[in-house]
Parts: structure tokens; sequence; C-alpha cells
């Protein structure tokens, strides 16, 4: 048990069961013996309950204080015999016992009653009980042996309980009562008894919740029925202002839904967390309670919330409410209120987030074709599918229009576009993003080229003299390739880069990096030599069709080149992934 979490009420109470149980228990019995250290007598009694000799244990009666004796675990032979089935034998043991209060506790904290009723034993229950066993005194944990009896859904053992003194509305730990144990397992005819001998509907436990609010969460509709009649509030809200109909909304039933609607619940209440109905059935996938809440569910309420439940479905993962959803005209394009953003580190604003960062191939591909916009976030979608290697994700990302050159500069401020930072070692997520358009140029520009006398034309000028004048103190790529943690990835990065550009001389701290690697006699041959036509003939030609209109298949497809050419265009010969994807398929 938490100590630490009970309020000031709690503590008290806990702390006068506690000392009711210590004063119950009896001098001798303060430390527990090792099992090497009981005595022949008591191995005899042990072995008695254990075969169930009745006989043997009568003939074992003078031994009194063998009776007392506590094994490893502290379980006296009482306990012993409480979870045993012959009532017969707990019988004898009691005779025997004479000098225990049948308070006695485990080394686990459970008196003879609990475990008894925790075994489901009703006989023993009742033996107990008529040898003077309070049916007050908990365990360690503050259950009850009525509470365990409505646990295990023991009629009987409930009736014989509460027969013998059980207080049906003892409060056991965070104000949990044998109603909203009832409520939770769902047995009606022990909830009927309950009631019939003074239980309440409307008590609360520690978190605020009613009986019906559990019945509800655990989808039984013939408890919460008999709650309402009985006078249950349909209405009530628990501490952190969860509603009936939201717990109902998490268990799905829809007969538990149906019955709450019928008898005045709203859909349009929310709670402290500014969450509705719809938006618990959507996060938790139950279709045909979504299905239920769309049309009495007010756009008002929905829009006051700060959450839409495209938001919710995209977060639990479920493409048929999102589905739902979608046809039924809801936004894919809906913003998260900034006092429920600000809650995330990421700083999430778009159901396509919540989809990309859970690598959610279905419910991403769901929206983006649905018209969800990949530039919401200020944390860019394809960046968070980069950095976890979520190849097909950035597939699908790019191909509705993601922005492979975009810049995400909270943490680093850079000049050229971030996703490189996450792949240096990924070739195939590398030659993925250069394959969609990325700015390799970017990574061969900087200050350290007017060393070597460098000329670029006059639109490379222009950008990098505007990116060097606009972030002064961003990172070129050959300071960041430099780190101790990096440089061992220069040469690879490199080669790659060169297939994407056309000649272009490297700056001297970047050569003096790449003389050191492995690849530097490629690289060199490479820089040294012009590069060929047809490779400048690609990229004249990607340059002037704009990246959108590569990546788009479906305009790919209309555009009248012959297929080889449209591959060549596309770097089909380092397609990696498309690769990979054939030879699983």
């Amino acid at each position: 048990m938490d100590i630490d979490q009970l309020n000031e009420a709690e503590l008290i109470e806990y702390a006068i069961q506690m000392s009711i149980q210590d004063a119950c228990k009896h001098p001798q019995l303060s430390t527990a013996q090792s099992v090497e250290t009981r005595s022949d007598e008591n191995l005899k009694i042990l072995a008695a309950i254990e075969q169930g000799d009745v006989f043997a244990l009568q003939k074992l009666h003078k031994h009194s204080s063998a009776f007392g004796e506590m094994d490893g675990r502290g379980w006296l032979p009482l306990h012993r015999a409480s979870v045993q089935p012959l009532a017969s034998v707990l019988d004898t043991v009691l005779l025997a016992s004479h000098q225990l209060t049948l308070e006695e506790t485990t080394g686990e904290g459970e008196t003879a009653l609990t475990l008894a009723a925790k075994a489901g034993l009703v006989e023993n229950v009742k033996v107990l009980l008529q040898h003077g066993a309070s049916p007050h005194n908990t365990n360690s944990k503050n259950e009850s042996p009525l509470l365990f009896a409505v646990r295990i859904g023991s009629y009987d053992m409930v009736h014989t309980l509460i027969m013998g003194g059980a207080f049906v509305e003892q409060i056991c730990l965070r104000k949990w009562t044998a109603t909203h144990e009832a409520a939770k397992v769902g047995c009606v005819d022990t909830l009927m008894l309950l009631l019939r001998h003074g239980a309440k509907v409307t008590g609360r436990d520690g978190h605020g919740v009613t009986p019906l609010g559990i019945a509800a969460e655990y989808g039984h509709p013939d408890v919460l029925d008999i709650l309402i009649q009985n006078g249950g509030d349909v209405c009530a809200q628990a501490s952190n202002g969860d509603t009936v109909l939201y717990d109902a909304a998490g268990s799905g039933n829809l007969d538990c839904i149906d019955l709450l609607l019928r008898h005045g619940a709203s859909a349009n209440v929310a709670s402290l967390c500014s969450q509705l109905p719809i938006h618990r059935a959507a996060y938790e996938g139950h279709y045909l309670a979504l299905r239920t809440f769309i049309p009495i569910t007010t756009k008002r309420a929905i829009r006051l919330s700060g959450l839409s439940p495209v938001h919710s479905a995209a977060d639990g993962g479920h493409a048929n409410c999102l589905e739902l959803l979608i046809e039924n005209g809801f936004d894919v394009n809906p913003i998260l209120a900034d006092h429920i953003s600000d809650k995330y580190g990421d700083m999430r604003r778009s159901p396509l987030f919540f989809s990309v960062s859970n690598g959610d191939v279905m419910c991403s591909e769901m929206l983006l074709n649905a018209g969800a916009r990949t530039n919401l976030d200020p944390l860019p979608c394809l960046l968070v599918a980069v950095r976890a290697g979520r190849y097909e994700l950035v597939r699908q990302l790019l191909a509705h229009g993601a922005d492979v050159n975009c810049f995400f500069s909270v943490i680093t401020e850079t000049s050229f576009p971030t996703a490189l930072q996450y792949c240096l070692g990924d070739e195939m997520m590398l030659r993925l993003l250069l394959n969609n358009g990325y700015s390799a140029i970017s990574c061969f520009m900087c200050d350290h080229r007017r060393e070597l006398g460098v000329c670029y034309s006059w639109a490379e000028v222009h950008k990098q003299g505007y990116n060097i004048c606009s972030h002064p103190e961003s990172i070129t790529f050959c300071d960041f390739i430099s780190v101790t943690w990096l440089v061992h990835l220069a040469g690879s990065v490199v080669r790659i880069l060169l297939d994407y550009v056309n000649h272009v001389p490297i700056c001297s701290k970047l050569q003096c990096i790449l003389e050191k690697q492995k690849e530097w006699p490629e690289i060199c041959n490479i820089l040294s030599n012009p590069r060929s036509l047809q490779h400048q003939c690609r990229l004249f030609i990607r340059e002037r069709m704009k990246l959108r209109r590569l990546n788009n298949p479906e305009y790919m497809s209309t555009v009248p080149f012959p297929p080889a050419l449209k591959n060549y265009l596309r770097y089909k010969e380092y397609d990696l992934y498309g690769r990979m994807e054939e030879c699983q398929g």
C-alpha cells in the first residue's frame, strides 16, 4: 500500500485500523518462528490439517502452545485450517486455539476470516463467525471479508457475512465499498442483497466514482439498470469530471450507453481533461458506440473541448473509427487547442502527427488520402517518421506533398534541411529522401569554400547568401559532420550525396575529413572529372519539373515519357526501399 498517496482522512482511518489489529495480536506471536525452531507437535498439527485428520488433531489438543506457533510466513495452524476445505478440521483447530483472538494476521496481513473468504470456503466462514471472528477486521490492504465474498461472486458467503454482522457500507482502501465491487463483477443477485441490507448507490470511491460509473465502465447493463432504479444519478461526475456516460463509452457496451441516454445522460459534458464520450469511444475503437455518439454530440461541445474525435481515433490507431468519422464529414485537419497541445513535449497539433508518431501506416494513409496536410505541426511529421526509421510512412508523406527540405531549428539550426541529421547512418532512408528531392547541394555550401575560389550559379549564390545573412549562426554540413561521434560517417554520406549534385568542389575543412575516409579515392575521382551529360540532364529536368510533380505518382503516370526515362528521373536505380518491398512481395 502506498501510504504517501493517502489523504489525511484515509491516513487517520488506516492508523486506527492498524492499531486495532496490532492490539488484537497475541504477545507471544509478535515474532514469527522459523521452520527449524518449530516444535514436533506443531509439525504434527500441520500434517493433520493437510490430511484432514480430525482425530489426530483432537489427540493434539493438549499441546495448546503448539497451536500458537507460526511458520516462516507468519501462518498459524489456524490460518492453515481456514484455507482447507473441511469445516470440521477448522472447528477442531479453533477449539484447541483458545488462547488466540482469531484476529491474528499472517506475514502478508491476512486474518483467518479474510483467508477463508478469499478461498471461497463458505462453511469455514460460518465456523469462524460462530467462534467469534470479527467480520469487520480487514487485511493489510484494508480489504474486508465481505469485499472478498462479493469479488468471488458467492451469494451464500455474502449472506452469511451480513447475517454475521458485516457492515455493507464498510469503506475499504480508496473508499471502495462492497457495492462498488458488486457493480464491477456484475452480480445482480449479490447487488440486490446488499441493497436490501442498506447499501447506498450514491457512495463515491477515492476518485469520486459512484457504483453507476463502475458498472458502466465494466459494461454491466443489468447492474446499471438496478442502480438507476434505486436512485443512482446518471449525471454524476467523478473527481476528474468523467461522467457515467464517459465510462460507458470506455466499455463500448451499447446497452449501457442506450440505458444512460434514455435516463437523461448527456453526451456533451466534457471531463476536466476536455474529453467527451465520443472521444473515448473513438480512442478505444468502439465502432458501434462511436456511431451512436456522432449524431448526438454537438459541434459546439467538440469545439469547446479543444480536441476532435479524429485526434482520438488516430491516437488509438483505429482505422475503422477514423473512416467512420471521415465519412460523417469530420475535418481531417483539426488543430489541438493550446492547453492540450502544451501537454505534449513534441508540440503535436494534428491527427496526422498522432498516427505518424505511433508508426500507424494504415491510419496515416487514410488521413492523407482524405486531405490531411503534412505541415500543420511545429515539428514536421516527416521528421518524426525519418527519425523513427519508418520508411513506408516517409514514402507516403513525400507522395502527399511533405516538404523534404523542411527545417526544425528548435534544437539545432543548420544551413541544410533537418531530415539529413536523422539518417546519416541509414543509406536506405537517406536515398529515399534524396530520390524525392532532398537538397544535396545545401550540404556543400559554406564559408570555407571561399578559400578554394569556388563559383556557383547565381541562384545558388543568392540562396546561400540569404541563408547566411538570415541565419548567421546556423551550422553548416562540414561543421556538423566533423563532430567526434559523426566524423566516421562523413565518407559514406558525401559519396551518396554526390549522386544527386552536379560538379561541386568541396571546402577545405570537409576535404581534410574525407581524406581520412576509405571512400576518399572514389570521391576524389568523381570531383576531379566532369559529370556525365546524362547525369546533368537528369538534374536539369528534375529541377524544371519541381518536386511536387516528381513525387506525385498520379502525375508521373500521365507524363509522356518512356518508363525507363521516368525511372531514371526518379533515381529508381537507387531506390533501396522499393527494391526491398519487391523482394518481400
